[in-house]
C-alpha cells in the first residue's frame, strides 16, 4: 500500500497525542507517596494500586511509534519517486526543524522513563532498613513534563514532513518529469 504525506502526517500526530494523553493520565494517578509500616528493624512501604507505570511505558511506546513513523516519513518514497537526502538537507528549514523533532523526541523519551522507571523500583523494592524513610514515589510533574514534550515532538515531526514535502516538490519542478534538469526559465544574457 503507498502511503500519502496527509496518512503519514495523521499516523504522526494520532500517536503524538496518544502518547500525551497516556503521560498526562500517568501523572494526575500518580499517588503521592506511600504508607510506611514499621515492622522489625524495616519499613515495609505500602503503595496504593494505581496504573501510573503502565501508562507511563505506555505513553513512551506511543511516543517511539510517532517518532519513528516521523523519521521515516520524511524519506519515503511518494508516488514511487524518493529523492537524494542532500536535496532535503540542503533546505535550511528542514535541517532546523529535523534536527528540534529529534532533540524533543530524545527530551521526551527520558522525561517519560525516569519517572516510569524510578516508580517501578518504588513498587517493586518497598522494604527498607532505614527506619526514617517515608515511602517515596517518583518526581512530581516528571511526566507531564514528559507528555507535553512528547506531543511537541509530533509536531515538530510534522511541520519537518510538510517542509520536506515543499523540498521534495521543489526538486521535482527543477530537474523535470525525465529526469533532466530543465532550465527553460532562465533567461540567458
Amino acid at each position: 500500500m503507498a502511503f500519502t504525506p496527509k496518512q503519514m502526517s495523521l499516523i504522526v500526530a494520532t500517536f503524538g497525542v496518544l502518547s500525551f494523553i497516556f503521560g498526562v493520565i500517568a501523572e494526575n494517578k500518580k499517588p503521592p507517596s506511600g504508607t510506611p509500616i514499621t515492622g522489625k528493624g524495616v519499613v515495609i512501604c505500602k503503595y496504593p494500586s494505581d496504573p501510573t507505570v503502565v501508562l507511563g511505558y505506555l505513553s513512551f511506546a506511543f511516543l517511539v511509534v510517532s517518532s519513528v513513523t516521523g523519521f521515516l516519513s520524511l524519506f519515503y518514497p511518494y508516488k514511487g519517486k524518493s529523492i537524494p537526502q542532500a536535496a532535503l538537507f540542503q533546505n535550511t528549514s528542514f535541517l532546523v526543524f529535523f534536527n528540534i523533532a529529534l532533540g524533543t523526541a530524545g527530551l521526551a523519551a527520558a522525561l517519560l522513563l525516569w519517572p516510569t522507571i524510578v516508580e517501578q523500583g518504588h513498587l517493586s523494592k518497598n522494604v527498607h532498613h532505614n527506619l526514617e524513610t517515608t515511602c517515596p514515589t517518583a518526581k512530581t510533574g516528571l511526566l507531564g513534563g514528559g507528555a507535553f514534550v512528547s506531543l511537541d515532538s509530533a509536531l515538530f515531526w510534522l511541520v519537518a514532513l510538510m517542509l520536506a514535502d515543499n523540498a521534495r516538490e521543489d526538486y521535482f519542478d527543477e530537474i523535470g518529469i525525465d529526469g533532466k534538469s530543465s532550465y527553460d526559465s532562465v533567461l540567458a544574457s
